[in-house]
């Protein structure tokens, strides 16, 4: 590659969510990998979110997980309250209907949460990929235990089992984005050794009309991390922002998953990569669920910014963190109102 190449910011605007086929993700034809890479590059320069098809995690798979987020969200509220999120160090356990508070100008979000990251499932295939293994200390605040609900038979092993399906899918879309990125294939591979991947679920009750949007299911805001892989059901309620600020419908797509890009991958490149406003809204009168991973780096990843995304006309925009310290400055952020007042 010229060493004189930038990638470029755009200001453009889009009326649609963009649809890509991840069939030939790990083709050993470089040209069909070069051709997805560029539509990932289009769409994350332009939009900071696409569909994805041919993903490869199985319907039965996604189908059991909801099965079991159902039975946990069933649960009295006071068993749900044992493992409450305010009481993990590592923000891991329940999150109560308007626990949260994603957009500071709302009055909550109407949604109640389960939250888990990296955890061993027996009996399965718990492999990261080559070069991408558990290899790194515990030592960062951000890790730990997960929390699981006692008395809960059948919830945990397809939980793990989806979660480590969804990371195997992150993984292989890290080096489809360094190409994208003009970058090597392999860039990111000793910044994933232990990739912080927070995954939830999600139920939404059916939201009452309001004249206002001042409370809604997940107020608008960003992701932290570098990418979200979503299922999402049919009950729909999704939402993006544009740049003319018109809100475009993130309609559910049978078969698909929705990637969108976080403030990990805006930092480091630069804003090149769209990390783009986002909110869902459940006026369907009925439940919703959805199961978001929120993929990260290693959390002592410095989010230095990437040579190809800043030159001397578009010098580098953010002070350097690392991963760590920027999720959770966030996370620290969206729980304050309702942590409890010792």
């Amino acid at each position: 590659m010229d060493a004189s190449f930038t990638l470029q910011r755009t200001d453009s605007t889009f009326e649609e969510i963009p649809v890509i086929d991840f069939q030939h993700a790990e083709s050993k034809d470089p040209a069909l990998r070069r051709q997805l890479a560029d539509e990932i590059r289009d769409a994350c320069i332009n939009v900071g979110f696409f569909y994805l098809r041919n993903h490869g995690i199985s319907e039965s798979i996604i189908e059991e997980t909801v099965e079991a987020a159902k039975r946990f969200f069933a649960l009295p509220e006071d068993d749900k309250m044992q493992i409450d999120v305010h009481n993990s160090p590592n923000f891991k356990g329940y999150t109560a209907i308007l626990g949260e508070n994603t957009d500071p100008t709302g009055n909550g979000d109407l949604h109640e949460a389960f939250d888990i990251g990296w955890e061993e499932n027996p009996g399965s295939d718990n492999s990261r990929s080559e070069g991408a293994k558990q290899t790194k200390a515990t030592t960062n605040a951000m890790e730990g235990e997960n929390i699981w609900p006692k008395d809960l038979p059948e919830f945990k092993e397809p939980v793990l089992t989806y979660y480590h399906a969804a990371v195997r899918l992150g993984l292989s879309l890290f080096p489809l984005f360094a190409l994208a990125l003009d970058l090597p294939e392999n860039f990111f591979n000793d910044k994933t050794t232990k990739p912080a991947a927070i995954m939830r679920l999600l139920h939404y009750p059916p939201q009452p009309p309001r004249e206002d949007d001042s409370q809604i299911g997940i107020g608008a805001h960003t992701d932290y991390e570098c990418f979200t892989i979503l299922w999402q059901d049919s009950v729909g309620g999704l939402e993006v922002q544009n740049t003319d600020g018109k809100w475009v419908k993130g309609v559910p797509i049978p078969g698909t998953l929705v990637v969108n890009l976080g403030d990990q991958f805006a930092r480091w490149t630069n804003d090149v990569f769209k990390s783009t406003v986002h909110r869902a809204i459940n006026k369907s009168g009925q439940e919703r669920y959805s199961i978001p991973l929120f993929f990260g780096t290693d959390y002592d990843v410095r989010l230095e910014p990437i040579p190809t995304c800043v030159s001397d006309d578009m010098p580098a925009k953010y002070e350097i963190v690392t991963a760590g310290e920027y999720v959770k400055s966030r996370l620290e952020a969206t729980y304050a109102h309702s942590k409890p007042v010792l």
